[in-house]
């Protein structure tokens, strides 16, 4: 009898032992998220701590309608219950009309509930953080180039690019995202002449056109009263949070010289414009979108006909500001802004000036060549899918021009703030030439912008993403609008492949049937009302029959608005063209109409025409036709993509696009000129046709890859005879971390999504042929049989099967551990041979892997590897095999290996899918795939058959060695993408996790489903252990009954 209860207390102990043990284990599992990354949370407390104004942030709630501020006042606070927030009151020259958006402050602990209850409200548009723009405006004493980032720090304000500008007399210009700097002489002309002489203002002056009764409004650092080189300042209004309306910089003063000046030494366009200063910038060079919104309402409440901006950066989706600019331009002001000072770098253009609906300009010099320091094109807003447009719009003398001092006197400038306003004082003159009375009837953004384009002069030297339809011609302009009917047009008009450089890059490579479709994007500009539609789709009218193996698939704007819209064509040769060697012309029509203006009954129609004049070649040989990756690349916005090189400490962000027309486009001559033909793939891999290319080039990607992706590759290499060339980048998580930074513009941290290249998903997709990259960053100088490169933040290969060809390189490992590793090193250590290039025969194809791609991304190149990449493309493509390559010296007896924990893994603390169009995305073959395969899955599930069983073909045993044949029923197909995401705890929760950013956690199903099977399961076993008490129990109870009775 004393011995049950003993024996059942221990039993008891363990079970509720196991019931703690579930409970944690249930309750730690459904904090995964927010506890995945301690460090990160250590190291956030602590930062903060150093920044107590984060207790707070400024935001912009944006209403749906236009109302006093006190009535959207009074909605708010009668709408929302929650604490820790209030109204901003905003005492400036706008609050005296309505307005469509409020300013709060939300304390940080409340800022997600406050935040989400202000977003629900039936009147209000959307809540964004109040952006910060911080610029640099070098002033009369101040010649050092400010960017955004300062030796790898952010500066305070917005992410804007550099407007640096240089004096006269100054022979340097260093350019805003490089090392190197670009040295001129002035001309002797700059010396001597006005810039308004050059383009004949002083003969419209002469007719009395003066730039009477335009209002301009310059939008910059202000200006002083009773300034000697004005005629007409009519306004000033301070829109910061300094009490004065004085500039103090120079800067908004030397613009409203180069628009109006009256001194003999500085002569502006229009010396009778009126001057509307609105100081948005802050002594400090500070401004916030909410200045700018009320500034933009007070320009639209006062009906200004012309604003000059000149701001700008990479950021276009900094919505408020964006859709206030198309604001703007609906209310018909014509907006004029500088294309940016981050030449001579390509894919760089500033935003607004990249908008359709914006003049954007662009700087030249006096022998009418582009500035190095302007920015080129093209738009990148469309990449990855589709093609961006053609920007500048214009270019104008933008070098050594004269321009207004602070207080008196002249002084010149360059850059392309300072081309910016040449345009303006010309658009003010050409405002003035409409009779005041019509003004509004005839003239409009995009009739500006007509006028503009259609009367440049073409420039011989760049190229259309250069310069734009050209110079701008002041009185070419003039003769225009004077007999200007409203009508639509396309910009550019023409587009002919035997006009040559203008119409790079597409006269770099003519078309052939086979080819990824090649899209030209166009901006359709509408002068008959700020709303149009687009009547019926376009129509492809070939001179002659020859013209009908031209196949144009059209993708446009149905609805226009404000004044502009695109029309893209997506041009194929049809098969039957496959050995058509000529010429294909003809015009694509399309016909516009916008409703009837004031006073007129009818809609007003118009047929706008796109001249193409396209040359084709027969298909070339597989061997050389090479198929570059787009679709897998991400870039800055939205995501913090970092710089790919870590040398470079003034321009941490990739956002120069990365296409082989913008940062690569040194790289696609190149190719061109050795004889390959560079298609780009901006689908995934499904929706491409191996059998049509010798090689499928991928260059520093950071996308994900979809499961059907990585088998249809791994089939298209092996068995399809593909070559696979891989150019990675840096991976390294520590390092990542350490690349964090407080932005005060939004108020929060940015973390790297990746780094310089997406390796854990590279490694994924290199899997089934045995190759995975590392995560060292390495840097070094190395040769290969007398040719010199640099190796720039690039990572190591640390698997590779045997047979291949490795060199290997003693770098230096520049990584944070690395780095600790370098510190222990002592003088008599030698330096570790580290694996950067690998080439290998598999199956039928050949693949070969480069750990680095600076050596081909022209925007921090220190030494080219183009010599490297003909080599790799003549084996990958044709089999042809460098001695020095592939000596034996190099070739692997054993095979590299490291354990699948040592791999690089991914960042749980970083919401992936907000940038990615892989991760929670489907397969989709986007409109640039050929046109059979338009909204499918592609390839490997349309013609090939849904779901079907890969074919048994060769692999790669670590083991055995190369073109060893192994049962496929037996193998082990690469994991599943969501598996394989994993770092040092991810990894051991079953690979389900896929982590969110810190400070947004997500309840999805993966959340609750493993801690609710372990929470059943502990139940389901306390159960059977007190059901098998239950029957001890009653078993002692009949065997002690059973012994009483006998007694």
């Amino acid at each position: 009898m004393t011995t049950s209860p003993r024996t059942s207390i221990p039993s008891l102990s363990l079970v509720f032992i196991f019931i703690s043990i579930c409970v944690s284990i249930s309750i730690s599992l459904l904090h995964f998220k927010t506890q995945i990354s301690p460090t990160l949370d250590l190291n956030r407390g602590t930062l903060n701590s150093s920044h107590p104004q984060t207790n707070r942030q400024n935001y912009v709630v944006r209403f749906a309608e236009y109302k006093r501020a006190e009535e959207h006042r009074e909605y708010l606070k009668l709408s929302v219950r929650s604490d820790g927030w209030d109204w901003i009151e905003r005492n400036n020259p706008a609050k005296k009309y309505p307005t469509d958006f409020g300013l709060v402050w939300i304390e940080d602990s409340a800022k997600e509930i406050v935040v989400s209850e202000i977003g629900k409200l039936g009147l209000v548009k959307d809540v964004n953080a109040d952006m910060r723009y911080g610029r640099g405006l070098l002033a009369e004493e101040k010649r050092d180039k400010v960017g955004a980032f300062v030796d790898g720090k952010k500066r305070p304000g917005k992410i804007l690019t550099a407007m640096s500008f240089s004096e006269a007399g100054g022979d340097t210009h260093f350019t805003a995202t490089s090392n190197y700097s670009i040295s001129w002489r002035r001309q002797l002309m700059a010396q001597k002449s006005q810039v308004t002489s050059l383009f004949g203002a002083d003969f419209l002056w002469e007719k009395g056109y003066t730039g009477t009764k335009v209002k301009m409004a310059i939008f910059d650092t202000g200006i002083r009263a009773n300034h000697p080189h004005f005629r007409n300042i009519k306004e000033r209004t301070n829109w910061t949070n300094e009490d004065t309306l004085n500039d103090n910089l120079g800067h908004g003063t030397f613009v409203a010289g180069v628009i109006a000046g009256v001194d003999a030494e500085c002569l502006g366009f229009a010396p009778d414009t009126e001057i509307y200063a609105f100081r948005v910038f802050t002594d400090a060079q500070v401004s916030y979108t909410s200045w700018f919104l009320d500034a933009f309402n007070y320009a639209i409440a006062t009906n200004m006909d012309v604003l000059n901006l000149s701001i700008g950066g990479p950021d276009y989706l900094d919505l408020p500001f964006v859709e206030k600019v198309w604001e703007i331009t609906a209310n018909n002001i014509i907006m004029v802004s500088a294309i940016g000072n981050d030449g001579p770098l390509y894919g760089t253009l500033n935003n607004p000036a990249d908008q359709s609906d914006v003049i954007g300009v662009g700087g030249i010099d006096y022998s009418d060549h582009i500035a190095s320091f302007s920015s080129r094109g093209m738009s990148t807003w469309e990449m990855p899918h589709g093609y961006g447009r053609v920007k500048p719009d214009v270019v104008a003398y933008g070098r050594d021009i004269m321009g207004s001092r602070i207080s008196t006197g002249c002084k010149s400038l360059s850059g392309t703030s300072v081309a910016s306003p040449v345009v303006a004082g010309m658009v003010c003159l050409l405002v003035s030439v409409i009779p005041e009375s019509s003004r509004k009837d005839t003239l409009n953004p995009a009739s500006m912008k007509q006028a503009l384009v259609e009367g440049a002069a073409k420039l011989s030297g760049p190229n259309m993403y250069e310069q734009g339809a050209g110079r701008v011609d002041l009185l070419e302009s003039y003769e225009i609008l004077k007999s200007y009917k409203p009508r639509a047009s396309i910009f550019p008009s023409t587009l002919d492949y035997t006009d040559c450089p203008y119409s790079w890059p597409f006269c770099r490579q003519p078309l052939y049937a086979g080819a990824m479709p090649v899209i030209f994007n166009a901006t359709i500009l509408n002068g008959m009302g700020v709303i149009g539609y687009v009547e019926s789709p376009p129509t492809w009218h070939p001179l002659d029959e020859v013209g009908n193996l031209l196949s144009i698939h059209f993708t446009y704007s149905e609805v226009i608005w404000p004044w502009t819209g695109y029309l893209a064509l997506h041009m194929q040769i049809k098969e039957e063209g496959a050995q058509f060697s000529g010429e294909i012309g003809g015009n694509v029509t399309l016909r516009v109409y916008s409703p009837p203006a004031q006073g007129e009954k009818d809609i007003r129609i118009s047929t706008c025409v796109l001249q193409l004049k396209l040359k084709v070649v027969p298909t070339p040989p597989r061997s050389k036709r090479v198929l570059w990756d787009q679709f897998h690349n991400i870039k800055y916005p939205p995501g913090y993509i970092p710089r790919d090189s870590l040398d470079v400490r003034n321009d941490i962000l990739d956002w120069h696009g990365d296409h082989l027309h913008t940062n690569f486009h040194i790289m696609f001559n190149m190719l061109r000129d050795a004889g390959y033909y560079v298609e780009t793939l901006g689908s995934p891999f499904t929706c491409f046709d191996a059998l049509r290319y010798g090689t499928l080039l991928l260059v520093d990607l950071e996308e994900e890859y979809f499961q059907e992706e990585i088998d249809k590759l791994r089939d298209d290499v092996l068995n399809s005879g593909l070559g696979l060339a891989v150019f990675s980048e840096w991976y390294n998580v520590d390092t990542m971390v350490k690349m964090r930074f407080f932005d005060d513009n939004t108020r929060s941290w940015w973390t790297p999504v990746t780094g310089g290249a997406n390796v854990p998903a590279l490694n994924d997709l290199l899997a089934p042929f045995g190759i995975a990259f590392g995560d060292k960053i390495l840097n070094g100088d190395f040769s290969i049989n007398g040719e010199h490169s640099r190796y720039a933040s690039g990572t190591d290969i640390v698997r590779f099967p045997r047979g291949g060809y490795v060199h290997k390189f003693p770098f230096l490992d520049s990584s944070e551990s690395g780095a600790t590793q370098n510190v222990l090193r002592t003088p008599e250590m030698t330096t570790a041979d580290s694996p950067i290039l690998g080439l290998l025969e598999v199956g039928e194809g050949r693949v070969v892997v480069y750990g680095d791609s600076n050596c081909l991304d022209s925007s921090h190149m220190v030494t080219n590897c183009y010599w490297l990449l003909r080599k790799i493309l003549d084996f990958t493509g044709g089999n042809i095999k460098d001695p020095v390559l592939f000596s034996n010296s190099v070739k692997q007896k054993s095979a590299l290996y490291v354990e699948d924990n040592q791999l690089p893994s991914r960042r749980t603390d970083v919401n992936f899918s907000t940038y990615s169009a892989v991760v929670e995305k489907e397969v989709i073959c986007g409109s640039d795939s050929v046109f059979e395969i338009w909204g499918t899955k592609g390839y490997s599930s349309q013609v090939r058959g849904t779901n079907r069983r890969l074919p048994g073909y060769s692999v790669v045993d670590l083991d055995r060695g190369l073109n060893s044949t192994v049962d496929t029923s037996n193998l082990k197909h690469p994991k599943l993408l969501v598996e394989n995401r994993s770092d040092s705890l991810g990894n051991r929760y079953f690979g389900l996790f896929y982590g969110d950013e810190l400070d947004m956690p997500v309840v999805v199903p993966s959340h609750w489903l493993v801690p609710a099977i372990i929470a059943v399961t502990g139940i389901l076993l306390v159960l059977s252990f007190w059901r098998i008490r239950q029957k001890r129990r009653r078993r002692r109870k009949g065997s002690g009954s059973g012994r009483f009775s006998n007694l």
